[in-house]
């Protein structure tokens, strides 16, 4: 897209600044005027012009977006919008034809759409700028070397109520010396992606709860996280304690799965 906001959402440590780093570097190109402002610079990436805030030096998120826009970037990353500042100047930004990427604290992605409106940003510039907002979270990956088959009480009355989990093979953490007795090696993500539709613009607009955004995001097709984490617990990636874990944002228990 040539303009607009994607944000990428959820807790400190979710892995929101890699995925915007792949974001960019799937676009950077030689076409492209790439430009980022963050608090600190995480990654290097060849060709894209990386700015570091520095508070005392009074280069703050504000002033340094500002400073770029002066630039004409296509592009331009926003460590975090934290602020009611930071965040109008990123939708005026989106609005005059930049592309803008960003973070922010949520616990869903439809949290996103009335947290920006909770700071102070006006509806509908919200629903004209946001073009995507994706939540994720990060949970452990099963070890291959000493996973088992996880016929738990608990594991199979859950597979019972959870149409995703029927018919699959659900395995459990052990540990051994390969994983250091954790049971797990590496990470995955799991993600929650919601493209900006119509129908969710007019029940912004009409000041519509994030649950009522949900709604309409789920039956437009949203997958929420804690479905896309049942995917890789189908694919033997990582295990129901896990996705269970990550996704308790969703107010979800043991019993009401």
């Amino acid at each position: 897209m040539p303009h607009g906001i994607a944000l990428v959402t959820g807790p400190t440590g979710s892995g929101k600044t890699t995925t915007l780093y792949s974001a960019l570097s799937q676009i950077n190109d030689s076409i492209r005027k790439i430009i980022t402002i963050e608090d600190p610079v995480e990654y290097q990436l060849k060709g894209v012009n990386q700015i570091q805030v520095v508070e005392k030096a009074g280069m703050t998120f504000v002033r340094g977006l500002r400073a770029i826009l002066r630039h004409d970037p296509d592009v331009v990353l926003v460590g975090e919008i934290r602020d009611r500042e930071t965040a109008q100047i990123a939708v005026q930004a989106s609005l005059t034809g930049h592309m803008v990427f960003s973070t922010l604290h949520t616990n869903d992605a439809p949290g996103a759409l009335t947290r920006l409106v909770d700071m102070g940003v006006e509806p509908y510039l919200v629903a004209s700028s946001l073009e995507a907002v994706m939540a994720q979270r990060l949970v452990r990956v099963l070890c291959p070397e000493c996973r088992a088959v996880d016929r738990s009480d608990r594991t199979l009355a859950l597979q019972e109520r959870v149409e995703a989990l029927q018919g699959a093979t659900l395995y459990k953490a052990v540990g051994c010396q390969e994983c250091r007795m954790t049971g797990y090696s590496g990470r995955h993500a799991l993600f929650e992606l919601m493209p900006m539709s119509n129908a969710i613009r007019q029940a912004l607009l009409k000041g519509g709860s994030s649950l009522d955004i949900k709604e309409i995001a789920r039956r437009e097709g949203m997958k929420t996280l804690l479905e896309d984490g049942w995917r890789l617990v189908r694919d033997a990636v990582t295990t129901t304690d896990e996705v269970m874990r990550v996704s308790k944002d969703e107010d979800t228990t043991w019993e009401e799965v």
